[in-house]
């Protein structure tokens, strides 16, 4: 059984605190014994191996045992999460999903099931290995959500090999390969998980001093959040270890505010895919963009500036577009980066890259000048079309204060002349109405 062996680490835990949900602690042991009625309650619903069953909820104590108790069961799990809501119909559809279980704030759950069936090869080739599936949509930043199928049992492999017993805050969301590894991780290691209300500054940094959190696992995006709101000033958070950080590239300036903000806790660099799951990963020091990715199970190359992975965690394809992997089983990530050694430094999205006149822009080095400007809370880089260059560099910009954009277009266009080369300085620069960045924390570049 795919889980087994979590389960029985687990029981030798029983009075330790798993999970920390609205302030209540839920022990191993009660874990397990909800992991056991759901496996009732499972019977009793006809839901059985190879079904697929999406969960909708956050990292309550039902939601989790009950992912659990799924895996045991070997059915296809398609976790959704509020921040999906809009596209519902069309992931249940995509999925096609069986059996829909979800929770309500207060934890109370209810089944719904769907006249539905399994058609899609992948999905087929899972079930009839007798193996639990995993569904992951992506973000659809760039496009379309595609949705990721993986067998689960190389999925959990490496969480079978023991590491640090952590308390950590469950910050990427349930349906996020970084929320997966994130949970997998802290129960596979005796660790506790924390559960937040929401991801808002405040919420997080008391849970932080509440609960003496030691790993964060989050986003650029929350990080400047966090220092902004300075939050982190109004909570004891010395209970802090580790930083982690990941989803998207980290601007230059903000990672040095962290470091400041952060003088104790070791900041690291992480990186994964939905594809392929998440690379073990080590920054150079905790001030350096420059990292080293792989691990066990995971290959990495570099080819014309791109980034390569070849996983034995890759997923078995999409269920509604062509598989990205190559007749080798590498694929291309689209993350272009520079080579120093045994060490990246991740430079951004291929189709983010702003082409002016031939000569390549890359939006986090643009925003991380700008974000150093006074009065700039935060700013996203993107390019838009031009007849005459191919692209313009363009720039939305989150104000601390209002200020009257004339004036703000002449501070921005000063400060770039000093710090970026011509090509570089922003053309279009507008005032953002509202935050720029996703449900996930992750930044929206679109025009």
């Amino acid at each position: 059984m795919a889980i087994e062996w979590l389960i029985d680490r687990m029981a030798q835990l029983r009075n330790d605190t798993a999970i920390v949900w609205q302030g209540a602690s839920v022990s191993y042991g009660d874990l397990i014994d909800r992991v056991a009625r759901w496996r009732v309650i499972l019977d009793e619903a006809g839901i059985a191996e190879g079904q697929v069953v999406s969960i909708e909820g956050d990292y309550s104590p039902g939601a989790i045992s009950l992912l659990l108790a799924l895996i045991a069961r070997n059915a296809i799990i398609v976790p959704l999460t509020a921040s999906v809501a809009a596209h519902r119909d069309e992931f249940l559809s995509i999925a096609e999903v069986q059996a829909v279980i979800s929770f309500d704030a207060g934890d109370g759950w209810r089944i719904e099931r769907r006249d539905i069936p399994v058609t899609h090869a992948l999905t087929c080739t899972l079930i009839t290995r007798g193996h639990p599936g995993l569904v992951l949509f992506s973000s659809g930043s760039t496009g379309k959500s595609k949705a990721a199928l993986h067998d689960f049992v190389p999925l959990l492999e490496k969480f079978k090999v023991p590491r640090h017993r952590q308390v950590t805050l469950t910050f990427l969301l349930l349906d996020h390969i970084g929320g997966i590894n994130t949970l997998f991780y802290t129960l596979s290691n005796g660790g506790t998980a924390v559960s937040v209300r929401s991801r808002d500054p405040d919420e997080v940094c008391a849970a932080i001093e509440r609960y003496a959190v030691e790993l964060l696992p989050t986003s650029p995006t929350f990080l400047n959040l966090i220092l902004m709101s300075e939050a982190y000033r109004r909570y004891d958070l010395s209970s802090l270890k580790l930083i982690t950080y990941g989803t998207e590239v980290m601007p230059e300036t903000t990672l040095q505010r962290v470091r400041e903000a952060f003088p104790g806790v070791r900041l690291q660099q992480t990186y994964g895919l939905s594809e392929l799951g998440i690379l073990r990963s080590k920054s150079r020091d905790d001030g350096s963009l420059w990292v080293k990715v792989g691990g066990e199970g995971f290959e990495t190359k570099v080819v014309d500036g791109v980034l390569y992975v070849r996983a034995k965690s890759a997923m078995l394809g999409y269920l509604n577009a062509p598989s990205p992997f190559d007749e080798e089983g590498w694929m291309n990530t689209q993350d272009m980066v520079e080579v120093d050694g045994e060490y990246i430094r991740i430079l951004g999205r291929r189709t983010e890259i702003i082409n002016v006149g031939g000569q390549k822009v890359y939006p986090a080095e643009v925003e991380s000048v700008l974000m150093q400007l006074p009065n700039v809370r935060d700013a996203t880089v993107y390019g838009e079309k031009n007849p005459i260059t191919g692209q313009i560099v363009a720039a939305r910009l989150n104000l601390i204060e209002p200020e009257d954009l004339d004036s703000l277009k002449k501070r921005v266009r000063a400060w770039c002349r000093e710090h970026l080369a011509p090509f570089k300085t922003p053309v279009k620069i507008t005032i953002a109405d509202g935050e720029q960045f996703s449900a996930r924390f992750k930044k929206m570049r679109r025009a």
